[in-house]
């Protein structure tokens, strides 16, 4: 498959089942992942697994940060639950004279972006889930982060479901995305 078909193919799985890929299987696609453009070639980005215990710990500091309580805390506590695996990206902010703060988001976006592609691509479900509770501070100490670190947000993984809704993916129109300098 070319990486055009891949990204033509690739869909997000808001459901998917109980299978996930190991570490070592994570381990070549997240290093393919990691040759996405870099300047300064400064790897600001990391990614942190999540499996077990800390989805549901991950679900606590959700509620938590989100200053819920009751069944809106229950809720909110049994998404993380969704998928075995939780790939948290986070962006690892260095000091850098030539490349801003927010080149090195790109990079870790870019990263995060690459490694849904792979994983759809090795026959994986995953769907990106960000929110309003990603940079709480709950979730920042349940997450061991850095000073100069972010979470960007969390790739949900697991087995695609035998069912997939949905037809055909509908891809925009490029021509009302691109064009040249002035627009016309």
């Amino acid at each position: 498959m070319t990486a055009l078909e891949a990204a033509r193919r690739r869909r997000s799985h808001s459901k998917v089942t109980a299978e996930a890929p190991t570490h070592e299987q994570l381990l070549p696609l997240v290093s393919a992942a990691g040759g996405v453009a870099d300047y300064g070639s400064l790897q600001p980005w990391r990614i942190i697994e999540l499996r077990g215990d800390d989805r549901a710990a991950l679900g606590r500091a959700l509620a938590a940060g989100g200053g819920l309580q009751g069944r809106d805390a229950e809720k909110v506590a049994a998404k993380p639950l969704r998928a075995e695996l939780l790939l948290a990206i986070v962006v690892c902010t260095k000091r850098s004279h030539k490349v801003h703060d927010w080149e090195q988001e790109a990079a870790a976006s870019g990263v995060a972006h690459l490694l849904s592609l792979l994983l759809d691509e090795a026959g994986w479900g995953v769907m990106w889930r960000s929110g309003p509770h990603t940079r709480t501070e709950p979730v920042r100490r349940m997450h061991r982060l850095a000073d100069d670190e972010r979470l960007l947000g969390w790739l949900y993984v697991g087995g695609r479901p035998a069912v997939s809704k949905g037809g055909d993916k509908k891809l925009p129109d490029a021509s009302r995305l691109i064009g040249p300098l002035g627009g016309g």
